[in-house]
Parts: structure tokens; sequence; C-alpha cells
């Protein structure tokens, strides 16, 4: 079965140093998949080059079977695949809601004779982007700090706004970076649910995580890496269980 991202092949060095060694991978619709390995092991490189942030030597990656190689990260986006980030990347003196409205995709605003000519239709785009932006922030618990400063906000929230923003673009492939890290409490439970409801929903998932009891918890497969290549594959228990991929974790 076809997945809705398939990596073939994928190779990446930087002056030698190798970052990915002929990956492969593939995302299927409604599945969580969670890369883990240690610091170094190219998992965040593995999301750079899906993404297009950083081109790849050689390989391919399609996304519902059709190649991604040459376009770029926003031509990526607008093809359905959306990302998040180790750092929010968010604009910490907007609100909340206004982070969310800036990733909406094909906004008529952009062009002048839309401003010019087309006030009606600009009103009903803004009108139907806010209320998916206030949908998805009700899913996310954060409707009660909508029009709040992200800036004001603690970090864990700031993280699960940096995830309602990446799903205002109605992806069908979801690259997650390390989302939990600094998350606890209620934005922990609320992560979880959320990436859950969005894999339900028939996107393909991937989480990098070294949160190993979140990742174990939600991911449907594993995937280990190590010094840029795919060393094991399975559930998440399995791989934590072995002992050579624990020392490789872990260290002795």
């Amino acid at each position: 079965m076809a997945g809705v991202l398939e990596v073939r092949d994928l190779s990446k060095s930087f002056d030698g140093i190798v970052v990915a060694s002929h990956i492969d991978l593939t995302l299927k619709s409604g599945s969580i998949v969670g890369l883990i390995g240690p610091n170094g092991a190219g998992k965040t490189s593995l999301f750079n080059l899906i993404s297009g942030v950083v081109k790849f030597d050689s390989g391919t990656v399609l996304l519902d079977g059709s190649p991604l190689d040459r376009l770029k990260f926003h031509q990526r986006v607008r093809g359905g695949l959306s990302r998040t980030w180790q750092h929010t990347r968010l604009f910490p003196s907007l609100p909340v809601i206004d982070n969310l409205l800036i990733a909406t995709h094909d906004y008529p605003g952009e062009r002048l004779v839309n401003v010019l000519f087309g006030r009606r239709r600009l009103k009903a785009h803004d009108s139907v982007a806010r209320d998916k932006a206030v949908g998805i922030l009700g899913k996310m618990g954060l409707a009660n700090v909508a029009d709040d400063l992200v800036s004001d906000l603690p970090y864990g929230q700031q993280k699960l706004v940096g995830v309602a923003r990446a799903l205002m673009g109605d992806a069908k492939c979801l690259l997650l970076d390390e989302p939990m890290a600094g998350v606890e409490g209620q934005a922990y439970a609320a992560m979880q649910r959320v990436v859950r409801e969005v894999a339900e929903s028939g996107v393909a998932v991937c989480v990098v995580e070294h949160n190993i009891a979140f990742i174990r918890d939600l991911c449907d497969e594993g995937v280990f890496m190590f010094s840029g290549a795919i060393m094991a594959r399975g559930s998440v228990a399995e791989l934590i269980r072995d002992p050579q991929l624990t020392e490789l974790y872990f260290g002795h």
C-alpha cells in the first residue's frame, strides 16, 4: 500500500559528514510514526530534507505519489506537507489567533486587485479562516487565550500554538519536531489527544521526540536512527528493549 508520504533512498552529507544515508520511510494515512535516537542521529535533518529546508543529494520524496524534489518549502506546504519546529518560531508580539491566521493558504488579500475590488471576498475568506482557527484552538484547549499575546503564554502553551498553526493548512502529512520539549501538565495531555485526533482524521503523522513515554504511548510504529541511518523498525516498546539500541541511545 502506497503511503501519503514516501521517502526513497534519501541521502545527504555536508563536507563528508553524513546526515542521511539511503533512508527509506513510508508514512500512511492515519498512522503515527515515531523517530527516536540520540542527539545527532539525523532526525531533524530528515525533517529538513523532507520539507525542503535543505536540499538532498540523492533520492526522492513523494507526497500522494507526486515528487517534491523540485518544490520549495512553501510549495510543499501548499501541497499538504506541514511541520513544526523544535523552537516555536511564532510571532510573540501578535495574538495567538493571528499566529494561526498568518498560516492561511491562498489569502486573496495578497493580490492588489482583490484589495481594491474584492472587499466582500476578503471578508468572507477572513470569516472562514477565523472560524477555523477558533475551532482548532478550542480542540487544543486554547480558546480562552485566543486574543492573548503569544509572549504572555507559558512555553507549553506556545508549543501547542505551534501545532495549531501547522493544522491551519489542511495537511495530508504532519511532521512534529520535539513537540513535548518543555510541555507538561494539562498541555501534555492536550498534545497527546490532539495528535491522536489529527491521525484519526486521516493525516499521516511523524514525530521526533526524546520523551520516550510520550512516543511509546502514542505511536503505531517506531523508527530508530543513528548516524544518519535507520537502524531498526518496530514498536517503540520493542526498540527500547533492544540492548544494542539502548546502548546507542543512552550510552553505557
